[in-house]
Parts: structure tokens; C-alpha cells; sequence
């Protein structure tokens, strides 16, 4: 019987496969800043009409998750430009390929796939790329030891008080800068993720509840 055997994509095709499924990311990694940036919109407003109504401890949870949103954005841009370097250093990788004959190997594409699976939005795609990569001899084989600690490494920054502060003033205005003894008093009896006010009315803790879900779910 004979056995045929798949012919082994050229390093034209694998860059071709490669570089599309990079675009494909980066156009999600857009879409997905579009939907935050859009959310943050919603979000601003009921700010404003919290500080307005004095609710001070609403406006500020809402700036906490404008803070997380916003270095998220960030993130993802950071993620992006990453993606746009692996296609092009790949690019460079096929053209050297022409002359010799083969893949070499890369060691910022190592760098910059291995940046990129402590990403949650990409993880998974590179974790394909560094199997995919590895075989065709462009990146060094890893460890499984090593792929876990990529992948768990992720710093998670806190938010400052000076940062909350900064985007609830910005936002919120003469409002929020005329009520500081209503800020420093939400400080006292606030916990770090939630804020517990028993005159709030319930329309509006259920209102601030959704917009944060909704914040959450663009950002996940």
C-alpha cells in the first residue's frame, strides 16, 4: 500500500497563513477597543449624573472601572503592535529563507509570542504559533514549565486613589471637585470593590450594577 505523504508547506505559505491569522487578531483586538470605548461613553455620562445627584460612591466605582477599562484599551494597542512586529520580523524570516533555503530561527518572534500568551486575548492563537513555529524551526522548542509561567505571569495593576480621583474629577468637573469631605467620607466606609449606600435608591445600585457588567463583559 502505498502511503502518499502531504507535501511541507513552502515558507511562502506558512508566512501567507501566518500573517492572515495575525490580521485576523488584530482586527478583534479592534473590534473589541471599539466596544469598550463605547461602553466608557455610557459610563462617563452616569458619572456625571451621579456626582450631579451627589452619589459620590457610584460616581467613584464607575471612575474605578473607567481606570481598569482604559488600561485595558492600552493593553490591547500594546498587544496589536506586538502581533504587526511578529508578521513583520516573519517577513524578514521567509526573505533570508529564500537564500538558504530554510526557516532560521528568530529570537524576537520567540520574544514576542512568548510576551503574547500572557494575553488572554491571544493566548490561545500562541500558543498554536509557538507549536506551529517550533515545528518549522523559526522558534526554539519550550518547555511545558516555561509555557505555564507565560501564561500565569500577568502583572494585574490596582488602581491608585490618585488615579480614580484624577478621572472622576476630570469627568465629573466643578461637581466632583466642590464634594472632597463626600469623597474622603465614601473612603471610610467602602470596601476595595464595593460600595454599600443604605439611602441609595435600588433603581439606581441596579442601574450602576449593569454598567459595570456591561464594562466587564467588553473587556473579558
Amino acid at each position: 500500500m502505498v502511503n502518499i505523504l502531504k507535501p511541507k508547506p513552502n515558507p511562502q505559505q506558512l508566512l501567507r497563513d501566518w500573517q492572515r491569522r495575525l490580521r485576523q487578531d488584530c482586527r478583534n483586538i479592534e473590534r473589541q477597543i471599539r466596544d469598550i470605548q463605547r461602553e466608557e461613553k455610557s459610563v462617563q455620562k452616569a458619572i456625571k449624573e451621579a456626582a450631579k445627584r451627589n452619589d459620590m460612591g457610584s460616581a467613584k466605582a464607575l471612575a474605578k472601572e473607567l481606570v481598569r477599562s482604559r488600561k485595558t484599551v492600552n493593553r490591547l494597542h500594546e498587544n496589536k503592535a506586538q502581533l504587526n512586529s511578529i508578521s513583520m520580523h516573519l517577513g524578514e524570516s521567509v526573505a533570508i529563507a529564500r537564500t538558504v533555503g530554510h526557516l532560521s530561527k528568530s529570537a524576537e518572534v520567540m520574544k514576542l509570542v512568548n510576551n503574547l500568551m500572557k494575553a488572554p486575548e491571544v493566548a490561545v492563537t500562541m500558543q498554536e504559533f509557538s507549536k506551529e513555529m517550533t515545528k518549522a524551526g523559526v522558534m526554539e522548542e519550550m518547555m511545558n514549565d516555561a509555557v505555564d509561567n507565560a501564561l500565569d505571569s500577568e502583572d494585574i495593576e490596582e488602581e491608585t486613589e490618585e488615579e480614580i480621583d484624577k478621572v472622576l474629577t476630570a469627568i465629573a468637573g466643578e461637581t466632583a471637585a466642590q464634594l472632597p469631605e463626600a469623597i474622603r467620607k465614601e473612603r471610610l466606609k467602602q470596601t476595595a470593590d464595593t460600595v454599600e449606600d443604605a439611602e441609595e435608591p435600588v433603581d439606581d445600585e441596579e442601574e450602576l450594577e449593569e454598567i459595570r457588567a456591561r464594562l466587564a463583559k467588553v473587556r473579558s
